[in-house]
C-alpha cells in the first residue's frame, strides 16, 4: 500500500480537477493506487477535467518529415533535459534532421546522431519513438506540427485514383484531417478500431456512476449506452465535429469532398505524438 501523502493527494487533485477531500477519500478506498482513484473519481462524477496522468517530465520536440511527393512520412519524438534546449533552433533543426533521415532510410542508425547532439548540446538527448508511414496505392500522408512543437501528426489518406490525390481538394482534405487530430486527440479512426480495454472500461465506469443509482434495468442499459456513444463521438475521428465546422461531422465532410472528386476517400491511419506522454 502506498503511503497516503500530501503531494500524493495534490497529484490526484492535479490530475482530475476534485476536491481536496474526495482526492484523499479515493486514495484511502484504493490504497495509494492513483490511477484507480482517477477511476473512482470519474465514477463518482467529482473529476472535473481528468487530465493525462502518465506525461513524464521530459522536454523536447516533436518533428516530421514528408517525402517523395506525400508517399512517405515520419514522426518522431526527440526528448532533452530543459526547455530552453527544446526551444533552440539547433535543436529544432537536429529533430529535423533526424526525422528527414528516417524517412530517407527506414533503418537508419540514429545512435551516433544522438551521442554527437549530446557531446554539442551537453544535455542528456534521447530519441524515444519514431514511426513512418508509406502510403501504398493511391494516397497521401500530411504531418502538422503544433504548440510549439508539442505535438505532432502523421496521417494517411487514400483514395482509388490517382487523379484525386493530386487534386487542391484533396490535398487541403488531408491537411484539415491533422488539425482535426491535432486538436481533439482522437483514440481511433471509428468506433469499430476503438480497444476493446477503452470500451470496457468506460463501461464499468459508466455503470458505477451516480447518474444511474436506483434506476429500473431497462433505463441502466440506455443510460451506460448513450455514455459509450458519447464517448465514441468525442473519441472517434470520423464522429467528431470538424474543427472548422463544429455542427459537420468529419465522415461528413470527407463524404462531400470525395462525391465533389467522384472518388471514394478513405483515412487509412495517423499518428499523434505528444511530448512525454506514456508510450
Amino acid at each position: 500500500m502506498a503511503e497516503i501523502t500530501p503531494a500524493l493527494v495534490g497529484q490526484l487533485r492535479a490530475m482530475t480537477g476534485a476536491g481536496l477531500m474526495a482526492c484523499k477519500k479515493a486514495l484511502d478506498e484504493t490504497q495509494g493506487d492513483l490511477q484507480a482513484a482517477v477511476d473512482i473519481l470519474r465514477k463518482q462524477g467529482a473529476a472535473a477535467a481528468v487530465k493525462k496522468a502518465d506525461r513524464s517530465a521530459n522536454e523536447g520536440l516533436i518533428g516530421q518529415s514528408v517525402v517523395n511527393g506525400g508517399k512517405v512520412g515520419v514522426l518522431i519524438e526527440v526528448n532533452c533535459e530543459t526547455d530552453f534546449v527544446a526551444r533552440n533552433d539547433s535543436f529544432k533543426a537536429f529533430v529535423g534532421e533526424l526525422a528527414a533521415k528516417v524517412a530517407a532510410q527506414p533503418g537508419a542508425d540514429l545512435e551516433p546522431d544522438r551521442v554527437a547532439a549530446v557531446a554539442r548540446i551537453g544535455e542528456n538527448i534521447l530519441i524515444r519513438r519514431h514511426q513512418r508511414l508509406e502510403v501504398q496505392g493511391s494516397g497521401l500522408v500530411a504531418a502538422y506540427i503544433h504548440t510549439g512543437g508539442k505535438v505532432g501528426v502523421l496521417v494517411e489518406v487514400g483514395a482509388t485514383k490517382d487523379a484525386t490525390t493530386a487534386s487542391e481538394e484533396f490535398k487541403q482534405l488531408v491537411r484539415d484531417i491533422t488539425l482535426q487530430i491535432a486538436a481533439a486527440s482522437p483514440v481511433s479512426i471509428s468506433r469499430d478500431d476503438v480497444p476493446a480495454a477503452l470500451v470496457e472500461k468506460e463501461k464499468e465506469i459508466a455503470s458505477q456512476s451516480d447518474a444511474i443509482k436506483g434506476k429500473p434495468p431497462q433505463a441502466v442499459a440506455k443510460i451506460i449506452e448513450g455514455k459509450l456513444n458519447k464517448y465514441f463521438e468525442t473519441g472517434c475521428l470520423l464522429e467528431q465535429g470538424f474543427v472548422k465546422n463544429p455542427d459537420l461531422k468529419v465522415q461528413a465532410h470527407i463524404g462531400t469532398v470525395a462525391k465533389q472528386l467522384g472518388d471514394e476517400i478513405s483515412v487509412r491511419r495517423f499518428l499523434r505524438f505528444q511530448v512525454g506522454e506514456t508510450i
